[in-house]
């Protein structure tokens, strides 16, 4: 069964996403988690390819090469087609892909962003990698351990191919498959970013066999999201860093300087910790 919290301040928050992360083996403080953060805690882990063509999955080769055609000036240095599969869900094309970060607090921030999304609760989901990584064909599995790792890179995936189908066809069950893509664009590195995908498309990673107990949900209550908001901002985890660029100095301006306060913020005798 999921486990399910919900914080009632940023110092619970903390205290929720930064506990059992100690690596006796290590001597460390590091987690096994990824983790992404959503505006609207009713949200599952549906790609935006099913919630935009929910009518044709197979539209999604269509869109990437297109993407590719009239991008061509800005990715004519891109030969991966998995870095390419990363640069259209970064911009905003609907692909199979989903967005996560190693980082609890980046999570946080893509919970507590958006302005729309105020008056409900936010989530931010949490994966178990290794044991995700379980449930692997046995070629990806030994190919994690000779690495030593539990994220593919890039060139990793692309030695296995280069389309979803060799991916798929090393597996007659679909599985899921988290990968890191090159930085070259800002956004990923400040975000922290990575990426998954199922082999089925219709098929939500969460919901694959064997993958229901791999996940967690922290839920943060409208009542106290602009708390948190406010706090990232303090320790610089804002759109100015998320979005490099115009775009999100203007986003995070807009949002700065919106009436928020008297609309959305819980009523209490003493601030929260």
């Amino acid at each position: 069964m999921m486990k399910e919290t919900t914080i009632h301040s940023f110092i619970e928050l903390q205290k929720e996403i930064f506990q059992d992360t100690w690596n006796p083996k290590l001597m460390r403080y590091r987690d096994n988690r990824v983790y992404r953060g959503m505006g609207d805690g009713a949200w599952g882990l549906q790609p935006a390819l099913n919630r935009a063509c929910p009518h044709d999955l197979g539209l999604e080769k269509h869109m990437l090469r297109s993407f590719r055609k009239y991008g061509y000036a800005d990715l004519q240095s891109v030969s991966s087609f998995w870095q390419t599969a990363a640069l259209a869900q970064q911009f905003g094309l609907p692909t199979r892909l989903l967005d996560w970060t190693y980082s609890p607090l980046v999570a946080a921030h893509f919970a507590t962003e958006e302005i729309a999304h105020y008056d409900r609760d936010g989530v931010i989901w949490c994966a178990d990698i290794d044991r995700i990584n379980e449930h692997l064909p046995g070629v990806l599995r030994e190919q994690l351990q000779r690495q030593q790792t539990s994220i593919f890179t890039m060139d990793a995936l692309d030695r296995i191919g280069s389309s979803y189908a060799a991916l798929s066809a090393l597996s007659g069950t679909p599985y899921a498959i988290f990968f890191e893509p090159a930085s070259t664009v800002n956004r990923i590195a400040n975000q922290y970013a990575l990426f998954s995908l199922t082999t089925d498309p219709a098929i939500d990673i969460n919901e694959l066999p064997g993958l229901e107990d791999c996940f967690s949900r922290i839920f943060i209550p409208k009542a106290v999201k602009l708390e948190i908001r406010d706090k990232l901002d303090y320790i610089n985890i804002s759109e100015r860093m998320i979005y490099p660029g115009l775009d999100g100095i203007a986003k995070w301006i807009t949002r700065r300087y919106a009436n928020l306060g008297p609309v959305y913020n819980r009523e209490a005798d003493e601030p929260s910790d």
